[in-house]
Parts: C-alpha cells; structure tokens; sequence
C-alpha cells in the first residue's frame, strides 16, 4: 500500500485498485494474478527516477486563535472544545470526495417510540468520568489538502515493533556487566535491602544473576532489518512444510496430527519427547503421494506485511532521570501517627478539615484535637470492642474496608487513622448504594482476596446502605460477609486513661490498600508500606514546598489518587488546613472550589481539568473572584494530554483575576508508583511551561515526531514537569523486555523510588512484572541495580528531563500493529456536532478482541430529542471522521438511551462495565452501525481450487497410505416368512385377511389419549375393498390413474391408500391444507396435484367443505380441481373384481416432498422397491405381529409414510399412530401413550422430540407422579432427513432420564429421497458413537477427527446402522471417484429399495440418470448407484456387530443443496445456525442463507423488542471467530417466522424468498457495513 500513499492515481485508478483488491478477498483471482494486474495499473505512474520526489505548494488555512476565542455559554462545552481538531475532523467530512455508503437499516415501528427519560445533567450536560471527562487536546494548523489527500486514500500503514534477538540465561549473563546506577539521588538506598510483605512474597532486591531477570532474550536496536520478535509467542501456527522423505503432519494450535491403527488421523496433546518416540518405533511407511494429499486445509490468517515507510525511532538510547536531591529536615514527624500525635497536643485548635454541605454551608470543623482523640478511640474500640478478650476479631495487620461516602471526609479521616493508630491496613473502597452498582461486585472480589471481615462506615452512610425487610444489610453480590462498624463518636467508647496507641515508626509493613480497576474491570489492590508513604508525603512536601498551616483546597476524591495524598496524608505531616468540597456541592455551584480559594485565601488548590470547565461554564460577571492567593493549581489529570485546552482556557479568562500564569502546575500519577512529577511552581522559569507538538500518525507507531503547529494531523501536549526529590525516571517499551526507548520513541514511563506501591496484593506474578522491572540497556546491560516500578503511563522525556504523558496503557487499542488512544477517538467523535444528539462526556470507547485482533466499538447515549434519521447521520459522520483522522475503523458504532450506560460512584461512565454488558447483549442500544467488512482485514485468504486430482492417483494414494474404500453394506436379506411368497402390499393385505381377520393393524390415539378408532386386517380389507368400488364406480379410472389422497393424519389415509393399489391406481399422498393459514398452503396442495397429473382426488367430508369455502375459492378455484370424491360417503357394496398386477416393476405410489431448499420434487416408488424397504425395515427392527410400535411421525411422505401406512401389513405388527399436530394440544400426549401402552419401539420425528424437550423439560417429576415409565422403550428413533442432532438427543435422554429412558435407546434414522431408509438403529448392533471433528477442515470437504473439547471441534452422531439389502460408499460429487476411509464425500446407495426415479410432467431424463443411475468413474464401474446428495463419510470402529465383523459407522455431514460456497469453502447453515444461537439467550431459533454474496442471518427473537439490536454484534462476532465469515446482513424476527416442515427442518428458500419479498416484518434489519 506504500505506492498508494506517495503517488498520487487518478479516481479511475484508484476504483480499479479497488476492485481489484474485492476480487482478490472474495477469491475471484489469485494472489499471483492479482499482483499482476496492479502492477500493470501501477506502471505508468511510477516515477522513473527512483529517490526522487515531488513537492507540492499548498496554501494553509489558518485557525482560529487559540488562546483569544470567545467564551462559550452554558449550550457550548469547552471542556472537549479544541478548534483545530474540530476544524480538521469538518475538513475531513467537508471535503472528502467518496462518502461512504450507508444503507439505512430498518426498524419495526415500535422500537421507534423512544421512551423520555428523565435525566439530570451537570452543568456540562456531562457527568465527566476520571478518565474522559478531561479530554483536551490542541491541534497545530496546517495544510488541509495535504491531509486530505492522505484522508482520501484512507490506507492503514501498520508498524513493527522493535524486536528482540533471543538468548538465554547462562549467555546473557555472561554479557552482564554490572554498574553502579545513580544511587544518591535517593535518599534511602536499596542496597541489601530486603523487604518482607506480610503475605510471603519478597520486596525489591538487587538483581545480581540472570536467572533472577523476567526475561530471556534482549531487544536489538538495529533499523533496517529488524528480526522477529521471539520473546512473545507467535500469533498463529506457520504453515508446516512437506519434506522429501518424512511428511510433518499440519497443527491447529497445540493440537499434533497423530495416526491410529486403522489410520485414522486423530488429534492429542502429547510432548515432543513422547511424539519423538512414538514415530521412532512406527513401521516406517512409503511417502504418500504429493499430488494427492494437498494440505490446503490450513487457515491462515491474513497477515498485513510491515510497511517500509512507516515511521521509525531513530535518535539516540534514552537514559535515566534523577529528580532533586530528597532533603532531610530534622523536625520532620517519622510517622503519620507520630505528626498526628505531635500536631493534635501541639496545636490542638488548629483546624485541620473544613466541609461544606451541599449548600456551601460550612457546617463543622475538625480540628487536629478531635481527630486525635477520635482517632485514639476508634483504635481502642476496633482493638478491645470487637470479640472477645481472648479472641479478638481484629489484630495487627488485618485489613478493614472503609465505606464512607464522598460528602464524608471528617469520618474518613478518622477512621483512616483510627486504623494506622491499631496496626490495622485501612482499604477504602467506593459506596455500593445499591446491589447493581457498576464495579460494585469486582470492589467485592478486593475484599475477600483480602481477607476483609469489617467494615467501618458513618451512621449515615450506614442508614442509606442497601436492606433486607428485616432491617439487616443485604448481602451484596461478590462482597464477603462483613461486621459494619459505624464509626461515629456515640456509637464507641472512651478508652482508659492508661491506655495509649503503640506509635509506629516507618517499616516496610503495609499501611493501606489502595484499590485499581483495571482495563478489563477487574479491581486490584496495591500495597503501600508506611516507608513508601512517609516518604511520599515528603516527596511532596519539598516538591510543592508545602509550609505548616496552609489552607489547601480539594475538589478529589480523598480515598484514592491525589486527593488522599495531599488532602489526608500529606495534610496532616505538615498540619495543614484543608478545604474538601463534596463532589454533590460542584454538580450544583461548579464555583464553589473557587469561592472557598477566595474565602480562607488559599495557596493550594488539587483539582481536575473538568473542575476547571465546569468553573469557565459557570462563570457570569462575578467580580469577588480573586486568585492572587494561589501559588499551586494542582491539575491532577494532567497528566492526560486533553488538559492542555482546559489549562489554557482558564488561565486565559482568570489570568485577570489574579491568577498568575506559573500557578498551573500538572501532575502525572498513578495508583502504583504514586505520584511521578510534578511541574515545580517557579517564578523564575526561563522557558514556562513545555509544549511538544507531535504527529498522531507517529503517535499511533510509538514514535515521537515534532512538527510544526499548522499541520491538522499534529497534537499539543505539555509537559508535567520534572521527576520528583529522590527519584529515577526512565520510559522502557512497554511490551516485552523492558528495554530503554530512544529518545524519539513513546514507552511506559518507570520509577525507581522509596516512595511507590510495593504490590498487587496476593498476586505475586503480577507483582514482579509491574514492580519488579530492571530496565536494560540495548547491549543488554542493567540500567540500575534497582527495581523499577511500571507507571501504567506512556510518554517521553526531553532533553531538559521534563516529563510529557501521551496516554495511559488500559486506554491504548492496538489495532493492525498501530495504536490508538480511546480519548483522541472520543474528541473526534465530540467534533462531529453531538450537541443534537448525543450526551457530550457520556461516550465509552473500548475494544473487543474478534478475530486474534483488537476491534473499536463506540457508544454513546443518546437525546431523546434526537430522531432516527438524524442519529444515524451522525453515526455516518463519526465513522468517517474517525476513518480520516486516525486512519483506522470502527467495528461498531451504538447509540443508547439516556441514563442507559453504567456510572461510576463519581460521575463518569463506567467503561468497563459498559464493555461488559455490550458482550453479554444488555445495552439495548436504540441505533446501531457495525463495519465489519471495512475493519476486519485478516481473513483468511479464499481457497483456490487446486488442480484436479486425477482417479488412478486417488487409487493408488489410497493404497500407498494403507486406507481402504470407504465402502460398507448391511446384512443380506433372507427369505423365510410366509408371506415372502407375496411381493405386493395388496396380496398381504388380503393374506392377512383371511389367515388374521380380528387382528389389529392400526390404532389411532386422539389428543386426549384415548382411542378414536381401530383397525384390523379384516376391517381394512372391506374398507379398502368399498373403496376400490368407489373409484370403479363414480370416477371410472383405469389401471395406472393416479389418484391424490388428501387426508389428514388418521386410520382414512391407510384405507385409501389400499383401496387405490385394489382398483390399480397409484396414490398420491397429499397433507391438506391449513385452516388458519388456507391461503398459503393450498397453492401447494393444488400445485403437487397438477405436477403428479392426478386424474381425481380423494378426501374426507371437512375438507371437502373447506375446499368449498370463500377462503379457498379465493385463492384456488373450485371448478379447477379435478373430481373430487368423498370418502365418507361409500358404496355398500363391493368392488367385484380387485386389480391384480403382475409386474413388480410398476408404480406403487408416487412420493412428493417439499425439499429445504424450496424443491417440490416426486420419486417413483415400485412394488419392488416397497417390499424390499418392508423386509429391510422389518428385520431391522424385528418385527412380528406382536410387537407394538408407536409411531408420531407425518404420513405423507419417506419414511414417515411407510412407517404410517406400509410396515404394519407388511409385517403384521400392531402401529399406534399418534398425529403429532395433537401434540400442540397435549404435550405428553406421545410419552404418555408409550408408557401406558408399554410400547417398545417408538418413531418420532425432530419437531415432535424438541416439544417435548421444550414444553415437558420441568415437568418429569409431574409426569412421574401420573405413573409415566419409559424404562421399557427399547429404541426411539428420530427420523430426519438431515445431519442428526447431537444436542437435542442428548438433552431428551438427559431430561427423560428420570423417567427411565436409557441413553442408548435414543439414536436416529437415515432417510432421503432416493432412499426411503437408509440406515435404522434397529433393536441389535452395537451403540450409536459420537466422534469429533475440526470444523475447518470441513470447509475444505476433509475429515481430520480431533478430540473432545479441542478448538474448532464439530461432534457428529452416528446415523443409525446400515439396513439389510443396503450398500453404501462415499463418492467425490465432482470427480465420481471412491474416496477412502475417513474422508468426506457424497453418500451412494446401491439397493432394490431404491426409488426407481423421479417423477416430472416434462421428463426430465438428466436428472434422472445424475441420481439414479450414477455409476463411478473407476473401480467398480458397472454397479448402478443411487446418489443421495448428502456429505459423510465411514469410519470402521473397534466395535462388532452381530456377525462378529467390525462396525461400519456412517456420519451424515449436510446437504450438498444446501451447503453455502463462501470464500472458496464449503460452509454447513446449522454449523452456523449452532454458533449464532449460542450467542444470547433469547434467541430461539436462526437460519441463515446467502443473498448477492452476502452471509443473511435471521434469529428469532424470544424476548423485549428493545433486545433486538443488542443481537447484531453478538451474531457477527461468533460467525467471525467461529467460521471466518464476515455476516452481511442480520434481520430479526419474531418467533415462529421461520419455516419448519413437518419433519423439524427448516425452510431456508422459502425464509429467504419472504426475506427478498419483504414479507416477513423483521422487528430490525441491520445491514452491516
């Protein structure tokens, strides 16, 4: 893409690149050809002399001032205002020549009426989180048609990141040379100096060996070529090369390709030693054939190649940062305890906290007494109060939450020192004010990994805490169970006079723990000994020059951060006065920080950049301001690069009142290594403040590149001034080794100092990877004797040393090797005029991982004001913004409703939380836009076919790897019975006559359970003979008519049946049409009766009646149908002479189907066909006349029919039909009739089973209270056309179970078109099996068997055993050659059951000899065989059958009509189906079909409608990382919109045809992009 960048193509060109690049990811050329082709286009552009180029003279557009705009009023927040970067994101949308194409999704009426929501917005209709509310930035003018000629080519150029050269511990040892680091910058040295934590783990040590070292290899800092990086594991598996001799089988992950016995590849995790061994003792075998075994099953992730232009670091190695010399005082307290001691009897009036009320009143103040004797006493009732004598429930050392809320300092303050005065560790943590709080549960997780049983809280915090009806606080969910304290003086009491606390000096035991949340909303707690933080507090003491008894000003929150070191621990060292205002008094007087600076004349005052917008959106024409008292603005976020603008702005508006421009001085810090630097307020500085301007492409590469300020694409960042007194400061990559960065290059800033966190608490890993760092040099040398902590910041050191901070790493998204800081997408989305339509600070930017990369995803909440089309028109511009600026995409883009998103504590969108609820589909967004198809790029590359194999290589491979012909075949049929002496059903119906006449054949069950009607031999030969009459008499039909029968399932369907094969017509079974729904289904009925040329149709009285009605007369004519007879009415006499024919190769019957793909098709059934399917199926199933079956299947078509109407005259069993139309009636009706019955054999189909399994799962103890057994069920067979359904058999035995049905009487049938039955369990043979299968390699029409639980594991059950009579082999649909054991091709069925073709008013002769008379292309070529058009394959199991032999087990893969060919694969709908309804829980049913090359997805939604686009991101990303295949369209619907037939299969053309025809009243169609 390097060429697109740098040359400027016409748009005809740049189309035509574009095109090319689509044919090349949908697998239309090759990589080769493509190449070609584009360096033909490429040619004539190409300059001719290389090194050159060409420089354009562009004129800039110059902004708008930067430091004189007008001040904005309440409408306009400045706090995220920066022009210039709103000036480029304009030009960007302004000018940019190709709009991207957006189709509009649609949207079901009722999920258009948003619903108001009340919400109360801070003064900057924000709520401002931590993180993002402080987002500023400033941009450098520049010139705009230079951008946007980068814009418009919109290529993403990805980086490589430094390498590393591997070596071991031993050689890099060796390489060692220790020196001496700059040691006295530190005032407590680390030398000898052994830390113990209380919970085992070691403190820092000196790094002497390399075995002591967290890594093995160095970094090199080469820049041309640069090595792979090997210290990180590889991303995906190469590609395993075919050697001469010995052929290296191919890995998925850690999976190695073995071989059984029988040569079966299967899958294992063994060691190489062992894999080693196994192939030493293998016979060794003749290489197999190259030609044969391509192994072009191997999915490959796409790779996108480093770009040589992209910008690398090139200045020098940086080093280490020394701040001032810590200096020592000799007055100075050695302990919080011994300062609080000293100040509370010193100066026990001197105030020490002032708060005001949400009003601004001030209501008490705390003088350093109080908290002294408070503190005493809460220290002896938590030590002498709490259990017993003999058994405290507190000792030194444990840990107490403290719960106080943010408008609470007073009772923080002395509870956290009540704490250090009893030895106990004081863990502050947040209010859960109710059960659902966002964070809430991880804060809970903090608490029991630490061992936390009490905690402390108010007496009115503890009156708001969430409680049960009996009074007592609820458990809240992931919290332990805890004592709460309130710690009010009332509520404790008064230690003895002799007793005093036990003052401590610092030690390295803990003395709090500060809680982290994490990227991923985990919650970490870190340790902080009371060394590190005395001499933290005196870091910041020199650093500030803290003097006694100055007022501060504080706006943080004082449990964590900055606030809780300067306004509670460094306050009282230094006896200072503090003024905490709540954050509940800023929500209602955003000036009340500066009114108290005014009041008690501040010097000091810790704030936020949002505290300082906040005062700009508030402020009228106040003239008592004056802020000449100030000498420390604390801008505790500075440290985020948005702050320059807020910096700037308010120094602008309040330089004039007194505020001196040397006051603002950011800070960077964070929760592990404390405070990092501080810029000093001096008076004197030569230079001011520090400004670097950055180039975000740079930026995105880890790269520092100054640039000038009038180029759009720059950044401003200030810096956060110098390192603090006593410690080292050095920027390392932040992945890998902890190498040195250059001096151009961004890392994560270290710190190597006494005053930091010491650990994560309990996790010792992670403890030595963030608090344990020995930085090294390039050569592999230690920078320091001394540990170094990870800041969790990434920026870079000038050659001044001052510090500049870029972002923070939980907020970096790497996508493609580049990286993108969530804030910097946040302000170009607020650019793109929200004030419309969204919340301005209510947008959470976060990124999932889809497909071994890191996606985008934005969310923000919407106006209720805002209308569809106008929110999607923003979402439209945002993307493209976002696409030009920061060269990358985002995946998706939801708009939610107001209040929708989670909030922390605080204020400010909780984004963790956020991203959480996104992945379990919680959000219910209102609008939403996903671009998979422009922000996945690593697809796999499409499969090219590879040259056809040729049939006698496949042979002779076949040989050559000892595999046999995938072949097999059933038992043979016998002749032993007496009515084998009978080929027709006729003549055994009349058999059974006279020999049976009083036996039962059939008995029909009604919903109820009871018998609505029987039949025996004698009683259905009459009938069927009256019928015959009937025919003879009324319709005068000659032998061979064709008659269609339209019955509803019942004991009148059978007598027709028989009574066509008296008069020799050949009957049509035909389901009649629907009563609610006559419209659609009668075109069917109408439609199989004029394809089948039936001359008369036979039915019963209702439907009669019905085909009479207006209903029906409006959608089929009455006088168009053929005569119509009614059977309810016969003839009482007989038919004299019954047809007798002689040729068994006539037609039976024909069978119509409606196949899944929308094809009504029939097959001709001959006599012999159906005597030879009776005597296969009867042996199968060992039936006898006094066996009972129940069979709940349909009767009008496969196997379904022949179990109804055939079987039971053939064999003379006794069939209980059960219509599975009553099943919707009565559930139980099936399960019941078999257990009371004491029915052995039962037929089902998978509709039938799932209801069950649906609508009985929690009922089994009720329906073994009614006496329901099914411990006598000796098989169940679930007929189906289709690839069994492993999970639905499982979940009928598992749910059934209780009812005694054995797990092994449940297995499935075999059927088709050709073949009425193919395979059948039957009563004898071994157990059906389950085996396991990579999913991919299917796609490439390969079997590779893996084991239970591997990655990309597909289980298939087995079909049934093959059927007497029955031969099978597995055939290449393409090539018609046999394939061998264990590999995938077409089922062939050679049998006398087979139908003898299908049946077409237009004889289609071609289609016929394709599937009914297909022979193979070598080998056995003069067999005739049948072709199913379903995939499988055979595998020989160790199991016997009972002849002895080894089973044969046949696996039902799919459909070839119904396989997708996507990308050059061959991809299964219910493999697809599986993963999306996996996906949500309220997703009842999904199908899926292709549309103009796009993937459609229809789910069902079972829920609220507001649930509907919450299902398109979780259905796109399972598709994605599941099967590689990006969904093009995703429409939701109501349940039951889905076509199902009869057989539970779903109806894919027919859904698809509702889809195009717009028919199906999707509640949202989302087209993604």
């Amino acid at each position: 893409m390097a060429d697109r960048e740098t040359i400027p193509l016409p748009l005809e060109v740049r189309a035509r690149l574009a095109e090319l690049e689509l044919e090349l990811s949908e697998g239309d050329i090759t990589q080769k050809g493509y190449e070609k082709r584009r360096a033909k286009l490429l040619r004539p552009f190409l300059p001719i002399v290389p090194g050159t180029e060409a420089h354009e003279h562009r004129t800039p557009i110059t902004p708008s001032p930067r430091y004189h705009r007008r001040r904005s009023t309440g409408s306009r927040d400045e706090r995220y205002r920066s022009d210039l970067h709103s000036e480029a994101v304009q030009a960007a949308l302004g000018q940019r020549e190709r709009r991207l194409a957006v189709p509009m999704p649609s949207k079901r009426s009722s999920l258009l009426v948003h619903n108001s929501v009340d919400a109360y917005t801070p003064p900057d209709s924000s709520s401002g989180s931590d993180s993002e509310s402080s987002l500023r930035r400033c941009h450098g003018s520049g010139m705009v048609e230079e951008w946007l000629s980068r814009a418009l080519q919109s290529s993403s150029s990805s980086s490589t990141s430094s390498s590393s050269s591997s070596s071991n511990a031993a050689r890099l040892a060796e390489m060692l040379t220790h020196t001496h680091g700059p040691g006295s910058h530190l005032s407590l040295k680390r030398r000898g100096m052994m830390g113990f934590l209380e919970n085992g783990m070691l403190g820092r040590r000196s790094c002497e060996d390399a075995s002591d070292r967290p890594w093995s290899s160095l970094e090199s800092d080469e820049s041309h070529p640069v090595p792979p990086d090997v210290t990180c594991p590889p991303r995906q598996e190469p590609r395993p090369q075919v050697a001469p001799a010995t052929r290296a089988p191919p890995k998925y992950g850690n999976a190695v390709l073995m071989e059984t016995g029988d040569g079966v590849p299967v899958s294992s995790h063994v060691s190489a030693k062992i894999q080693q061994l196994v192939d030493t003792l293998k016979t060794p075998k003749r290489p197999p054939l190259s030609e044969f075994f391509l192994d072009d099953f191997e999915e490959m992730l796409e790779v996108t190649q480093p770009d040589p232009s992209i910008p690398r670091p090139e200045g020098e190695e940086s080093g280490v940062v020394g701040g001032e010399r810590l200096g020592v005082v000799s007055n100075w307290p050695l302990s919080l305890e011994a300062g609080l001691q000293r100040w509370g009897n010193i100066a026990p009036k001197a105030p020490c906290l002032t708060c005001p009320d949400p009003t601004g009143k001030t209501t008490h103040t705390l003088t350093y007494g109080k908290l002294w004797s408070r503190s005493v006493k809460l220290a002896y009732s938590l030590l002498n109060r709490l259990g017993s004598k003999q058994e405290p429930l507190l000792r030194a050392g444990d840990r107490v939450a403290l719960v106080f809320p943010n408008s609470d300092p007073a009772a923080f303050l002395v509870a956290f020192y009540g704490c250090l005065l009893a030895e106990v560790v004081p863990v502050p943590v947040e209010v859960p004010l109710t059960k659902k709080d966002a964070g809430s549960q991880q804060i809970g997780f903090l608490l029991g990994s630490c061992g936390v049983a009490v905690a402390l809280t108010s007496d009115a915090c503890h009156k708001g805490l969430p409680k049960s009806l009996s009074g007592e606080i609820q458990q809240l969910k992931g919290w332990p169970k805890l004592l709460w304290v309130v710690t009010d003086s009332k509520h404790l009491c008064k230690p003895p006079s002799d007793w005093y606390p036990h003052i401590q000096d610092a030690n390295t035991d803990t003395a709090y723990i500060e809680y982290k949340k994490c990227k991923d909303g985990s919650v970490l707690g870190v340790t902080v000994t009371r060394m590190a933080m005395v001499s933290h507090c005196q870091t910041l003491i020199q650093a500030c020059g803290y003097i006694e008894a100055e007022t501060i000003v504080n706006v943080l929150d004082f449990k964590k951060d900055v606030g809780l070191w300067h306004g509670v621990l460094t306050s009282v060292m230094n006896m200072m006065h503090v003024i905490s205002v709540p954050y509940a008094l800023m929500k209602v007087n955003p000036l009340s920080w500066i009114q108290k600076v005014c009041q008690y004349k501040a010097r000091v005052a810790c704030v936020k950049s949002r505290d300082l917008h906040w005062a700009l959106v508030a402020l009228r024409d106040q003239k008592d301001i004056d802020l000449g008292s100030l000498r420390i603005l604390l801008v505790a976020d500075g440290s985020n690069p948005w702050s320059v603008s807020s910096c700037d702005a308010f120094l602008n508006v309040f330089q004039t009142k007194g505020l001196k421009p040397e006051v603002i001085c950011p800070c960077a810090s964070s929760t592990e290594a404390l405070t990092i630097s501080i810029r000093r307020p001096c008076e004197d500085s030569p230079g001011g403040p520090g400004r670097s301007v950055v180039s975000m492409t740079a930026m995105s590469h880890g790269v520092v590149r100054s640039d000038s300020e009038h180029k759009l694409s720059t950044l401003t960042v200030q810096d956060v001034g110098s390192a603090m007194p006593g410690a080292l400061v050095c920027v390392v990559r932040s992945d890998g080794v902890p190498q040195l960065c250059c001096t151009d290059e961004m890392g994560e800033v270290c710190v190597c100092s006494v005053a930091t966190g010491t650990s994560y608490y309990g996790l010792m890993g992670m403890t030595k990877n963030t608090f344990e760092v020995y930085p090294v040099t390039a050569t592999g040398q230690l920078v320091c004797e001394y540990a170094f902590v990870r800041s969790g910041l990434l920026g870079f050191v000038d050659a001044e040393g001052r510090v500049f901070i870029t972002g923070q790493s939980d907020g970096i998204i790497c996508v493609g090797r580049r990286k993108h800081n969530t804030d910097d997408i946040i302000a170009t989305a607020l650019a793109v005029e929200p004030m419309k339509f969204v919340y301005r600070g209510r947008i959470a930017v976060f990124s999932i991982s889809v497909l071994h990369d890191e996606r985008i995803v934005v969310i923000a909440e919407q106006r209720p004001e805002a209308t569809e089309d106008e929110s999607f028109q923003w979402m439209s511009r945002v993307l493209q913004a976002i696409d030009s600026l920061h060269q990358t995409g985002v995946y998706c883009l939801a708009l939610v409703g107001a209040n929708a998103l989670p909030r922390c504590p605080l204020g400010g969108l909780h984004v963790s939380e956020t991203r959480s609820m996104f992945l379990q589909g919680a959000l219910h967004p209102r609008s939403l836009l996903m671009c998979p198809h422009t922000c996945v790029t690593n697809l796999p590359k499409p499969r090219q076919k590879q040259p056809e194999v040729g049939p006698a290589s496949v042979m002779v491979g076949n040989l050559v790897s000892g595999k046999r012909i995938a072949q097999a075949s059933g038992r043979d049929l016998g002749s032993s019975e007496e009515n084998d002496q009978f080929i027709f059903l006729s003549e055994i119906l009349q058999w059974r006559a006279q020999t049976t006449p009083d036996h039962v054949l059939y008995t029909l069950l009604n919903s109820k359970g009871g018998v609505a009607s029987s039949l025996t031999c004698l009683q259905l030969h009459k009938k069927a003979e009256k019928i015959a009459a009937l025919l003879a008499e009324r319709a005068l039909l000659q032998d061979g008519d064709h008659v269609a029968l339209v019955y509803p399932p019942g004991i009148d369907l059978i007598a027709a049946f028989y009574g066509c094969l008296y008069a020799g017509c050949v009957p049509i079974t035909v389901r009649p049409p629907h009563p609610q729904n006559i419209s659609t289904t009668l075109p069917t009925v109408k439609m199989i009766i004029e394809v089948s040329r039936s001359v008369c149709v036979m039915t019963s009285q209702s439907i009669c009646k019905l085909l009479r009605s207006k209903e029906a007369s409006a959608a089929v004519d009455f006088h168009s149908w053929p005569p119509i007879l009614d059977t309810d009415d016969l003839p009482k006499k007989r038919c004299p002479l019954l047809c007798k024919t002689s040729d068994p190769d006539t037609l039976a019957y024909l069978d119509f189907s409606v196949s899944t793909t929308g094809m009504l098709a029939g097959v001709k059934m001959s006599h012999w066909a159906v005597s030879v399917l009776c005597r296969s199926v009867k042996l199968q199933c060992e039936l006898y006349p006094s066996r009972e079956v129940a069979v709940c299947l349909d009767p009008y078509c496969g196997l379904g029919f022949m179990l109804w109407c055939l079987c039971s005259v053939y064999a003379g069993h006794q069939t209980i039909l059960i219509a599975p139309s009553d099943l919707e009636q009565n559930a139980a009706l099936w399960l019941s009739a078999v257990s009371h019955l004491k029915v052995r054999d039962t037929f089902c189909s998978c509709s039938v089973m799932e209801l069950c399994t649906r609508s009985l799962g929690g009922q089994a103890d009720s329906l073994k209270a009614r006496g329901v057994d099914l411990s006598r069920v000796r098989t169940c067979v679930v007929v189906a056309e289709e690839r069994p359904r492993l999970s639905l058999s499982l979940s009928f035995s598992k749910l059934f179970r209780d009812l005694g049905l054995h797990p092994r009487s449940v297995s499935t049938a075999f059927s088709c078109r050709v073949n009425m039955a193919v395979c059948l369990q039957g009563t004898s043979g071994p157990d059906p099996t389950t085996v396991y299968v990579d999913m991919r390699a299917l796609r490439h029409d390969r079997v590779r068997l893996v084991e239970r639980g591997s990655p990309h594991s597909l289980p298939l059950m087995e079909s049934g055993k093959i059927l007497p009579g029955v031969r099978i082999i597995i055939a290449n649909p393409e090539t018609k050659g046999p394939v061998g054991d264990s590999h995938l091709g077409e089922i062939w069925v050679h049998s006398g059951q087979n139908a003898s073709g299908y049946f077409s008013v237009y004889g289609d002769e071609a289609m016929q000899s394709d599937h009914f008379s297909a022979r193979l292309s070598f080998g056995d070529t003069h067999t005739v065989w049948a072709r199913t058009g379903y995939l499988g394959f055979l595998r020989r199991t160790e199991l016997t059958d009972a002849s002895g032999e080894r089973h044969d087990a046949l696996y039902v893969v799919g459909a070839l009509e119904e396989a997708l060919e996507l990308r050059g694969m061959r991809y299964h709908p219910i493999d697809i189906e599986t993963s999306v309804s996996r996906t949500h829980k309220s997703i009842s049913e999904c199908a899926v079909f292709t549309w103009t090359n796009l993937l459609v997805v229809v789910v069902e939604l079972d829920g609220s409608e507001h649930e509907a686009l919450d299902l398109v991101p979780l259905v796109t990303n399972a598709v994605l990382e599941e099967h590689y295949l990006i969904v093009g369209v995703v429409v939701v619907v109501d349940t039951g919109v889905i076509p199902i037939n009869s057989r539970g299969e779903k109806q894919r053309m027919h859904l698809r045809d509702g889809f195009l025809g717009d028919q199906l009243d999707p509640i949202y169609v989302a087209y993604n992009m």
